[in-house]
Order: structure tokens, then sequence, then C-alpha cells
């Protein structure tokens, strides 16, 4: 019964507009001129009814609209939920593309599968650096509310591979690449339990030869992720699945 009432509970909550904010200080939120505009104008909700916040750090928010301005829409927040903290921590560290909507792409489905930190690379092969954050940033949010969390990823500026890798410090650290292939093990026979895992994806072309060098170097475990040759944005999500799943 009572794992009844949960779900009944976790439904209800879900089935409220969901809407992300930044950060919340006080009883009342004013939303902001495109929130606001959604939930007056599109779902022309009204003065009592409720809907939902997350800042992307856990937290849920159930609140009574009490101004219905289309602009400015103010809320009241009556009542809080924490999410379960993430147990585990996964960081993919994945070169840019040469198309832009691939990458998209990536980060939409990295973040509705539950990835905890996106580190954007320029290695040595990667054919475009330019980055939008914003937009990037945005394309997360929309996943995240899509699917239902209340954990936004962690999206980084775009960082060379070699500052990179003498930086990074998760626990478990791997790197799937092309080359030695026979060389390598299957990355789900590699992941032991830890609180932190991270890794690296290289560009079309996959990472040179001295890139390779120099995350072995720096305590890097060589992977595979199949028995095929994946697109960049596959490879990260495949990575994901696996770490998460493991």
């Amino acid at each position: 019964m009572e794992n009844e009432c949960r779900f009944v509970l976790h439904y209800y909550f879900m089935a409220l507009p969901f809407f992300y904010i930044e950060a919340i200080a006080g009883a009342t939120v004013v939303l902001n001129e495109d929130t606001s505009k959604h939930v007056v104008q599109v779902l022309r909700m009204q003065n009592g009814e409720l809907l939902q916040l997350t800042d992307g750090k856990g937290h849920l928010f159930t609140c009574e609209i009490t101004d219905n301005n289309r602009k400015r829409c103010a809320v009241r927040v009556k009542q809080t939920v924490n999410s379960e903290p993430k147990t585990v921590a996964i960081s993919i560290a994945i070169s840019l593309l040469k198309n832009s909507s691939r990458f998209e792409w990536f980060l939409e489905k990295a973040t509705e599968i539950g990835v905890t930190e996106i580190i954007p690379l320029i290695c040595t092969r990667t054919e475009k650096n330019s980055f939008k954050h914003e937009r990037m940033n945005s394309i997360l949010v929309s996943a995240m509310l899509q699917s239902q969390q209340t954990y936004l990823p962690i999206l980084h500026q775009p960082v060379k591979f070699t500052e990179a890798v003498n930086k990074l410090t998760q626990q478990q650290k791997f790197i799937a690449h092309c080359e030695d292939e026979s060389n390598k093990v299957q990355l789900h026979h590699q992941i032991i339990k830890s609180s932190n895992q991270l890794i690296l994806i290289g560009p079309e072309g996959d990472f040179t030869t001295e890139e390779i060098a120099l995350a072995l170097q720096n305590n890097f475990e060589p992977v595979a992720l199949g028995n095929t040759r994946l697109r960049t944005e596959t490879a990260g999500i495949v990575a994901a699945a696996l770490l998460l799943n493991h």
C-alpha cells in the first residue's frame, strides 16, 4: 500500500506542467518572461493552478500561481521535494563535431539517460572549435524537463585535450579509441564500483597516437565499446549507457 501511495504521489507531481529555474530564494518566485509567456499564453493557466519548478540541483518545487502576468508570472512555493542524490557521477569528455546538430543530439540523449557532466574536447583532429554554450545548455534543460528529471548535467566550456587529460581526477578514467583493437578490453569488463567515472571520446578520425599515449601516461584505461566502428556521438551514448547501467 505504501509503495502504491508513493507511485500516485510521484505521478501527481510529474503530471503538472514542469519548468526550469536557475535558483529559488524565498517562498515567492517570479518566472522569467519566456516561461511566463508559456504558462499564461500557451497553457492559459490561471491563478490558483499548480505547476512545478526544478533548479536542476535535485529539488522539485510544487508552486501555485498567484499572479498570471504574461511577462512576470508570480508563483508561491507550496511544497519542496528533494530527489535522491546520484550515487555514481558519470562524466563524458567528448570532441566537438563538425556537424553541430550531431553534437546537439548527443547532449540531448546524454541528458535523458542521466549523465552527470559533459566536457567538450578540442583534439588535434577536431574540425570545429566554435561552441555556443548558452544554446547548448538550453538543449540540456529541455532534455532534463522532457525526461522529467531534477538534475541538470554540468556543461563545461570546451577544453584542449592535453589540458583535460592532465587535470581530470575521476576515480576511474577510460579512453575509447580505435588503435590496437586486439589489445583493448571491452568497457563493460573494466568497470569497477566507484563514485565517479569518466571516459574520453575522440573526434572524426579518432585520437592521434600522441594523444592516446598521453592519456595512458595519465592512468586512463584503453577500452573498446563493441565490435563495430561508431560515430563520435554514438560512441558517447553507448559509453554513457554502459557506465550508468553497470
